[in-house]
């Protein structure tokens, strides 16, 4: 009996001195090799594989008294993949407990309105926090990796500043981008103005990266759609610039020739009646809005007056004399 009071005694006392010594490994701060650090858990990781993946990225912890404190704290199972990042003075159980919360370290992204897809896609294979998994695939490849039904992505992605995950997937972004944009379309056109001479969402598309490419005072977006709008019901050519310089890719030196207006493409609208065949530029929402509810306004014309905003005319005349005085410097 007195052996058996001795063991238990003894088993106790290493009890209280082993969870004694994981309490002080649990409030002592971790050594990091540089700080702040930052750090990935992989998905599906368990608590001794995550401890590995942070020793790996310069964290100087005990990968047994980490999982070890994660299984008494009953937080093993709760660990969540992800980027973090630390700073010296950081606690294990501090460490813990963000992984636990999920509190990941986020970086972002901004799309610009008017951005084509090959300014997008620059952008995001120069992103130093992205993982670049659709560097090597093709426009078509990306559209299908993201679900996307159209066949061509200019246009597609809606323009915001998105927060990530460091080393999150450029894919998974274009397709919130992409969910995005299908939001604000499909809301802009259940709400659209009756009788506009547009059969179905992409065309609303379409038209707004046209008002997007055109626009130089916000004030304008309505009236330039109302131009387009008006001359797409009476049959005009919208004749304007941004589409044949999107038709003409890497072939524009930055100077619209008139060879250039003459020469046809299927961007062309000097040469080719109605709306293009795809969108030429990413549309932010008030373009999206404007050509969905343009101004009431009669105009067939507009001339930029050299202060970022336009003049509008109804009639070629008028139009022709606000040519000459604000593009020739007549009176």
């Amino acid at each position: 009996m007195r052996l058996f009071r001795r063991l238990l005694s003894l088993l106790i006392l290493a009890a209280l001195l082993g969870g004694g010594g994981l309490a002080w490994l649990a409030l002592s701060p971790v050594r990091l090799n540089a700080s702040p650090l930052d750090f990935q858990v992989q998905p599906g990781s368990s608590a001794r594989a995550a401890a590995r993946q942070m020793v790996e990225a310069g964290i100087d912890l005990n990968p047994w008294a980490f999982e070890a404190l994660a299984r008494a704290s009953r937080s093993a199972a709760a660990l969540k993949a992800g980027s973090y990042e630390v700073e010296q003075g950081i606690t294990l159980w501090a460490l813990l407990q963000k992984l636990t919360r999920g509190d990941v370290s986020q970086s972002e992204l901004a799309i610009i309105e008017g951005w084509n897809f090959r300014q997008l896609r620059d952008k995001l294979n120069a992103h130093p926090d992205l993982r670049h998994d659709g560097a090597g695939l093709s426009d078509r490849e990306l559209l299908q990796r993201i679900g996307a039904a159209e066949s061509h992505p200019e246009g597609l992605f809606f323009p915001d500043t998105y927060l990530f995950s460091k080393q999150s997937s450029d894919v998974d972004l274009l397709a919130r981008a992409y969910r995005a944009m299908q939001k604000r379309l499909q809301t802009e056109w259940a709400a659209r103005d009756p009788g506009l001479p547009l059969q179905h969402p992409y065309q609303a598309l379409i038209l707004a990266s046209i008002v997007e490419k055109e626009t130089g005072r916000a004030a304008d977006r309505p009236h330039i759609a109302a131009v387009f709008v008006n001359r797409l019901r009476q049959g005009m050519l919208l004749q304007t610039d941004p589409t044949v310089i999107y038709g003409m890719g890497e072939r524009f030196d930055g100077n619209l020739r008139r060879q250039d207006l003459l020469t046809d493409t299927p961007y062309n609208t000097y040469t080719r009646g109605g709306l293009p065949p795809t969108p030429i530029a990413m549309p932010g929402q008030a373009a999206l809005q404007a050509a969905l509810h343009p101004a009431a306004s009669p105009a067939l014309y507009f001339v930029a007056r050299g202060d970022g905003s336009s003049h509008f005319s109804s009639s070629l005349d008028e139009h022709n004399r606000a040519v000459n005085k604000y593009q020739r410097g007549g009176r």
